[in-house]
């Protein structure tokens, strides 16, 4: 019997010890380590069953070997030269709402490898049910792999999304022998496994969720992807540091990572691309959660200005920001209030606090405002989280208006990157922003004088700024 050899793993970043850590020397998170089990040779399960498959030799040998003659064809079978390589794109599979196209970059292709990512209890189990009857009634094979719920829990959630009749197969297994064979006997159109960390590998010595298993599940479904050409989409839970469960492991694995984003005690619902392989990164969908399930917004520039009106308070600035290709206005409120304690609070609600503390900074340089003795808040109403510095000119003139206590004119609408000298650079698709502001009903826009040309649209006053000041000035705060 082959000796069996003992390390530990982290189960948030992977780090190897030798011995149990109370503390990861990696990632720094506490009591993360687990045991895992291998032969005294190296070879994982996944390994040994890889060289099995192959008929090669063990990995570290290969320059030994000398290769036969059905190897050297199977490998020549194999090897392919770029001009011979068809240039056909095969058709994407629409998924029935318009909101997941757009993060998608089209819709579904097929063969693709998808994660989709978020906290437990956002939604995520909805969307993808909602998405497999959508797929199902259009006439698409879908097999649903329900791994954490059971059959009456998940037709409890279709009646009530009124998808109780939709042909969808479903599957409650967590093994993944048994699912591959469940996939060779199908062969669906569409996989959803729901949720990867609820999946085990019989052949790894750890428990489900673990980094391992994880690793080892997710590794054996992506041949069955891109060779049997099904669209395989996975679950996964982010922990408290935001990230999937086994942080970044499946992330390089995957074609597309998406994150489901939302607050507990509001109904929008933010789907994010953070990497796409067919698509551009970073697009944005924006859902509600109702009585009826998901509902796609198609305006969501209307949603987040619900409550704004064009004769905005101290404090509350229109800003024209951009998620990947998609202009939104959104509503930017900031509260300068004073402290008697002698170390004044900096609170940011969806927009970066070190860039708080640097426009902050650049007010105090730049302009002399003494901001030293007062609290300042700022959040981005609606749930929406801002990372793009065209928000700076904003986020200034929102903090400016509650220290004077006085608003910027009726139907303003800004953007603009505030660099640490004062000076306001320019920003990327000023045209979309400018029009998107004039769609929604705004009369004129504060923007950087580099963003002004030949293309914006009329109907709108474009108010060119170069530097904070000048900003002021337009809006009628200097002095």
């Amino acid at each position: 019997m082959a000796k069996v050899k003992t390390r530990f793993e982290c189960e948030h970043c992977g780090a190897v010890s030798a011995v149990s850590l109370g503390r990861c020397p990696s990632c720094q998170a506490w009591d993360s380590f687990a045991e895992v089990r291998e032969s005294a040779g190296g070879d994982t399960p996944a390994r040994s069953r890889l060289g099995k498959l192959s008929g090669m030799a063990p990995f570290g040998e290969h320059a030994a070997t000398k290769l036969s003659l059905s190897q050297i064809a199977e490998l020549d079978a194999k090897l392919t030269a770029l001009p011979e390589v068809s240039d056909v794109s095969k058709p994407r599979t629409h998924t029935g709402f318009a909101e997941l196209d757009r993060v998608l970059g089209g819709g579904l292709v097929s063969g693709s490898y998808l994660l989709v990512g978020g906290d437990p209890g956002i939604g995520k189990s909805t969307l993808m049910l909602q998405l497999a009857a959508t797929l199902a009634h259009a006439g698409h094979r879908v097999l649903y792999v329900a791994g954490e719920e059971s059959l009456h829990q998940i037709k409890g959630r279709a009646l009530r999304l009124g998808f109780e009749k939709a042909p969808v197969t479903l599957l409650p297994e967590t093994d993944m022998a048994q699912i591959l064979l469940a996939v060779q006997h199908t062969r669906p159109d569409v996989l959803i496994v729901d949720s990867i960390q609820s999946t085990f590998d019989g052949e790894v010595a750890n428990t489900p969720g673990s980094v391992s298993q994880v690793k080892a599940c997710a590794a054996q479904l992506m041949p069955v992807a891109k060779t049997m050409g099904i669209t395989t989409i996975l679950v996964g839970h982010v922990t408290k540091d935001g990230t999937v469960a086994g942080p970044k492991l499946l992330e390089h694995l995957v074609d597309t990572v998406l994150y489901f984003e939302g607050e507990r005690y509001k109904d929008l619902r933010l789907l994010r691309a953070m990497k796409n392989r067919f698509g551009g990164a970073h697009e944005l969908g924006v859902f509600q959660m109702g009585t009826d399930g998901l509902e796609e917004v198609a305006n969501p520039s209307a949603l987040f200005l619900s409550g704004f009106t064009q004769s905005p308070e101290p404090g509350s600035i229109a800003v024209c920001t951009l998620e990947g290709s998609r202009p939104m206005v959104v509503e930017i409120q900031a509260l300068a209030g004073q402290t008697q304690y002698p170390s004044p609070r900096r609170v940011a609600n969806g927009f970066p606090l070190t860039r708080l503390h640097q426009v902050v900074a650049v007010l105090e340089r730049r302009l002399g405002v003494d901001l030293s003795r007062h609290d300042l808040f700022v959040n981005v109403v609606g749930g929406l989280s801002i990372d793009e510095p065209a928000a700076d000119l904003a986020v200034a003139l929102a903090l400016i208006t509650s220290w004077r206590d006085v608003a910027i004119p009726t139907g303003t609408v800004v953007f603009g990157e505030i660099g640490l000298t004062g000076e306001i650079r320019a920003v990327r698709a000023a045209t979309q922003r400018v029009a998107e502001a004039l769609k929604i009903g705004f009369q004129r826009v504060i923007l950087p004088a580099a963003n002004i040309s030949k293309d914006l649209p009329d109907g709108i006053t474009a108010q060119p700024v170069q530097t904070l000041l000048d900003a002021l000035r337009t809006c009628q705060l200097s002095g």
